[in-house]
């Protein structure tokens, strides 16, 4: 080879070397490299990657129980309107999936689109600008759910605040109800005309609601958290006479002591309180309003996302509410049993003694022998594996069968905000670390 053509052939195996790293550096520059792209800045395009996030722990965020079907909804569902659901994070994430139910639907319920978005204020319908996201199922903007199903969202990454009221919004263009509810959300959500699921403005939000609507969980992909606390309870841990759109449930505040003291664990907080609640009893319909604890269980606290503890707080309308529920025997082994459920799944369960409720308009005098009856046995320490004494904490001393006056929201069964702050104040948070199981 003479001198020339070697210089020849040097050049060539140079062009193609720059040729090469050319079509390299553009398939990484142009191709997807895991974050968010924003298609534009227009409140109709939200940005949207529903890319799996790449590390963390799945734990609940937000959650709360269908309780029913909402009244009104038979027939038409919410058919031609978007629903705007304000739910507030009890830890935060690079990554976010939803859950949205059709529980007590009795006709197939079509989302044509979904989002999800960091809201820009408290209590406000408006997202914080750049933060609305569309959500996917399975890669598609739209997913039909049949009768007495959920479904779970695709993962989209965005960052979720911890402490934060986020939006979550669907729109169905077609009847299905009625619609799935949760009541007593002591949160005010809304409500638009047409699909205005992808407006990061909240001026089409006219119509308020006291309800939450179709979503049941937020899940996020988190650094900060090892898990979830799941609390399964009635009204006293729905919260109904908390403060309105303030998060004061006593829950909210374990969830704070949870995030912000020393050695705590790093769990997240979901409630799945359902006003009225029994262990032993369902509601009418099927399926049934307002299911019992026993029959709930299942899906409401081991189905949840990421859980390592449980809390219990449910007996007080097994006594209370007709048909009354006398025998102490029968409701301490109801509690066993959701103990031994939570067993099976090798989980931690703290269970709450029951409060007094002396001057609540179903109070008598052989219902109070039987919550202390009740009591007892909890605290035998037999019932669960820990437990927290809510009836010693906000007691009247003077009086233990009725609340202390300065926790009592009024109606000497449900305590006011001091009272449940009260409650949560009250939890040894060492006990959701826990591993000793109870002697059953």
């Amino acid at each position: 080879m003479t001198k020339r053509h070697g210089y020849a052939l040097l050049a060539a195996l140079t062009a193609v070397v720059l040729v090469i790293s050319a079509v390299i550096y553009l398939g990484v520059s142009g191709g997807y490299d895991g974050s968010s792209s924003t298609v534009s800045a227009g409140p109709r395009h939200p940005q949207n990657s529903a890319a799996p996030a790449s590390t963390g722990t799945w734990s609940g965020s937000w959650s709360a129980s269908p309780a029913g079907g909402e009244p009104g909804t038979e027939t038409f569902g919410l058919a031609g309107r978007s629903v705007r659901n304000i739910v507030h994070t009890s830890i935060g994430g690079t990554s976010a999936r939803i859950t949205f139910s059709n529980l007590y639907g009795q006709q197939p319920l079509s989302i044509t689109h979904a989002s999800v978005a960091v809201a820009a204020a408290p209590d406000s319908p408006t997202a914080s600008p750049g933060t609305l996201r569309r959500l996917t199922f399975g890669g598609n903007t739209s997913v039909v759910i049949p009768p007495g199903a959920q479904t779970v969202t695709d993962a989209v990454r965005m960052s979720v605040p911890h402490d934060a009221d986020m939006l979550v919004t669907s729109y169905s263009p077609t009847p299905s109800g009625p619609v799935t509810y949760h009541p007593q959300a002591r949160q005010t959500s809304y409500v638009a005309q047409g699909d205005r699921t992808e407006d990061a403005g909240g001026l089409a939000y006219t119509e308020q609601t006291p309800y939450w609507r179709y979503v049941t969980a937020l899940d996020v992909l988190s650094n900060e958290s090892y898990g979830t606390v799941v609390v399964i309870g009635d009204s006293l841990t729905d919260g109904v006479t908390s403060t309105l759109d303030a998060n004061h449930r006593w829950t909210d505040v374990l969830a704070g002591r949870l995030r912000d003291e020393t050695g705590a664990a790093r769990y997240g907080v979901v409630n799945q309180g359902i006003s009225g609640n029994r262990i032993l009893s369902d509601g009418l319909g099927r399926p049934a309003n307002n299911p019992s604890g026993l029959s709930r269980f299942d899906r409401d606290v081991l189905g949840r996302s990421g859980v390592k503890a449980v809390v219990i707080a449910l007996g007080i309308n097994d006594i209370l509410r007709n048909p009354h529920q006398t025998d102490p025997d029968k409701i301490v082994e109801g509690l066993r049993e959701l103990t031994r459920q939570a067993h099976t799944r090798g989980l931690h369960v703290v269970g709450a003694t029951l409060m007094p409720f002396q001057g609540h308009r179903g109070a008598e005098p052989r219902l109070d022998g039987v919550r202390q009856a009740v009591n007892a046995q909890i605290r035998s320490g037999k019932v669960f594996d820990e437990f927290v004494d809510f009836d010693k904490a906000l007691r009247d001393p003077y009086n233990p069968r009725r609340l202390l006056p300065s926790y009592d929201s009024g109606d000497h069964l449900h305590p006011n905000d001091a009272g449940f702050r009260r409650m949560a104040d009250t939890f040894n948070l060492a006990a959701l670390r826990g591993s000793t199981p109870a002697e059953l």
